[in-house]
């Protein structure tokens, strides 16, 4: 069965795993999600079940333009006599106001036809819930007159599509819910209109009984999609997911690329039963279905996918339905006594020589304070309300923890995590991955940046990385990282160049720590510092908890499943950040400083090597298995998401990142 764009319905389908929490969907179903059930159940899903959001252009415009219907206010005309609430209505909510019609004082933008006059009565951001239907709605807009008829207004920030009914079936359900509400609430109401922002235009939706019983159709789908505690697959190739905010977190052409080779079926999909909806929606989540909103989607063509140090990856072409980079930025405070303070929506930071800097918060990702760095209640609060992570670090970069307001509201993913780490067989099959990218990606560094890489180095750790995709245990495992972990760094130092005198001050003869006692194990300890800081920060926006791992062991204090994620991250990102300082010049040997057998950085050598690291995590990479050039902060994002989709069973297997 398909709807009238021709693309298949598909409804939830059984996992591999199970969800390991019973679906209890509330009583209420909102009308915005009547809204999504029939735009995508995925998108229902991710956003009703398990409280999945993210902003993106369409979203913050579609807020700007709901700024003034989301401010209650105003009042409903009396019911007309003798009408009756319906039963199991409850009583609408909205700000008080004196007990009379409110009249407009002008023409407003939302009426576009001349002589229109303002309704006697209007209310804004109207909530109405009825038991009886089981729905409940927030409107934006009531419009009524003496005689108590009533117009539900919903504003959409797009174009008025040049469709049959003024819109879409998502939309067209969403304002009948509105209707069937009020009219249970002992009001007269024929119909609804639509007020589309881009066109300044209201267009009216008539309510028959076709659409009626959509809308309870719609309603009843929701539930059950929820009940089945199953997240439906994604959509397949399809244009819905051009402009979806949540695309990033839904990953469908990752997700059902990863399915395909694990030799899943994608076309046997089953229509779900009942009668098919009337037409394709676009709900205002997702934006307008546009071939290419931010004119990025499809793969670059091939002559112009050539990953860094001039290899040639090329991979699978799926459409980067995402940005490549992030438009916010990290800042990172080290001038210990300084203090962080909010002027606006900027922060402001003093230092202790009355120097002052300051970063919008509209264009910060996170906030690092290394060592004595003092920050303000009220920045502090800026941030937690914005979902800016503030991080805590010592002075000489180790991460401590973090603090961030409400994350993932995902119960599901949290559940499934804790129940995949008592589960031995799936700890060891995900750390042979991780173990093996590791090795495998460190091979890469030494045949890219070593002068003249031994042959017997380069074949020890293919050896050693066949050995650990067959380890038998964890413990074995260990063995295995720990013994390639020193032929690899036993020749790291052929990766430094330089003259002679500055290669003698940058030796080094294997890895040390706790403290580091030379300057290259100065720089490496603070490279996986931040790199473990920035997959904490990660995962606990994905939902994950940061200290449950898999292969590292729960520890007091220590981000394991972080670690986890980050082992094959330490040659390509950390360990080449240390090398490209050295090797361009970016610290030197008069940038360290010692502490009886301890080296750390100074202050000015540690700035100049966090823009270093910065400058990496912001460098576009081709994704081996997707094909698509991402930058490495973004990699990090949907190598966790892909790991959530393992644990809650859609995909079947972790996908290392490895580079060739």
């Amino acid at each position: 069965m398909t709807d009238e764009s021709s693309e298949p319905l598909i409804r939830a389908k059984p996992l591999p795993r199970r969800l390991p929490v019973a679906g209890t969907p509330p009583e209420l179903v909102p009308a915005r999600m009547i809204n999504e059930v029939l735009y995508c159940e995925r998108l229902l899903y991710l956003e009703w079940a398990q409280g999945e959001f993210e902003d993106n252009v369409f979203t913050v415009e579609g807020r700007s333009v709901h700024r003034r219907a989301d401010v209650a206010g105003g009042e409903l005309p009396p019911r007309p006599a003798g009408a009756a609430q319906g039963a199991g209505a409850e009583q609408a909510e909205m700000a008080a106001s004196p007990a009379q019609p409110r009249r407009a004082a002008g023409r407003r933008a939302d009426r576009d036809e001349e002589g229109d006059e303002p309704a006697p009565y209007e209310a804004r951001s109207v909530w109405l819930s009825s038991e009886r239907l089981g729905i409940t709605a927030k409107i934006d807009v009531v419009e009524g007159d003496a005689s108590g008829r009533l117009l539900p207004i919903e504003y959409k920030r797009g174009h008025a599509p040049d469709v049959p009914g003024g819109a879409y079936l998502p939309e067209r359900a969403q304002l009948c819910a509105h209707v069937l509400l009020l009219r249970e609430h002992g009001y007269s109401c024929d119909e609804a209109a639509v007020y589309f922002a881009a066109s300044r235009r209201r267009v009216s939706i008539a309510i028959d009984d076709a659409l009626i019983a959509a809308t309870h159709a719609a309603a009843a789908r929701a539930r059950e999609v929820t009940r089945a505690a199953a997240i439906p697959p994604p959509l397949v190739d399809s244009p819905k997911c051009n402009g979806c905010s949540l695309v990033g977190i839904c990953l469908p052409d990752e997700t059902n690329l990863l399915r395909r080779l694990a030799g899943e079926d994608l076309d046997a999909a089953v229509a779900p039963e009942g009668p098919p909806p009337e037409a394709d929606g676009s709900a205002e989540l997702e934006g307008p279905l546009e071939v290419d909103p931010w004119g990025i989607a499809g793969a670059a063509a091939a002559d112009e996918r050539v990953a860094e140090d001039g290899d040639d990856e090329r991979g699978v072409e799926l459409r980067r339905l995402h940005p490549a980079r992030d438009d916010k930025v990290p800042v990172y405070v080290q001038e210990q006594g300084a203090r962080i303070g909010l002027a606006g929506e900027r922060l402001v930071i003093h230092t202790r020589t009355g120097g002052q800097t300051e970063a919008r918060l509209s264009n910060t990702s996170q906030v690092a304070l290394l060592g004595n760095v003092q920050i303000s209640t009220q920045a502090m609060r800026a941030l937690l309300e914005r979902g800016i992570p503030l991080l805590l670090m010592t002075y000489g970069g180790y991460y401590l923890g973090r603090a961030t307001g409400l994350e993932s509201r995902n119960v599901e993913l949290r559940v499934a995590q804790h129940r995949a780490a008592a589960d031995e067989a799936f700890c060891l099959s995900f750390a042979r991955g991780v173990v093996v990218g590791k090795i495998k990606n460190a091979r890469t560094m030494l045949r890219r940046n070593h002068a003249a890489p031994e042959a017997a180095v380069l074949s020890e750790l293919d050896q050693l990385a066949r050995k650990a995709a067959e380890a038998s245990s964890l413990p074995s495992l260990l063995g295995i990282e720990g013994t390639a972990a020193r032929v690899y760094f036993g020749a790291f130092a052929g990766m430094l160049k330089g003259a002679g005198e500055v290669r003698g001050e940058f030796d080094l003869e294997g890895r040390n720590r706790r403290p580091p006692r030379d300057p290259v194990n100065a720089l490496l300890s603070l490279a996986y510092a931040l790199l473990a800081k920035e997959l904490a920060t990660t995962l606990g926006t994905v939902g994950l908890d940061p200290l449950l791992g898999f292969y590292h062991q729960p520890r007091f204090g220590r981000p394991a499943l972080a670690l986890d994620l980050m082992e094959e991250f330490r040659p390509i990102v950390a360990d080449s950040v240390v090398v490209a300082a050295i090797n361009n010049g970016v610290v030197a040997p008069d940038d360290f400083q010692r502490f009886g057998d301890a080296v750390a950085l100074r202050t000015a050598g540690r700035k100049k090597f966090l823009l270093a690291y910065e400058r990496r995590m912001d460098q576009l990479v081709t994704h081996p298995v997707f094909g698509y050039r991402i930058s490495y902060r973004r990699v990090l994002e949907v190598q966790a998401r892909l790991f959530a989709r393992v644990l809650l069973g859609e995909v079947g297997a972790y996908p290392s990142f490895r580079t060739r």
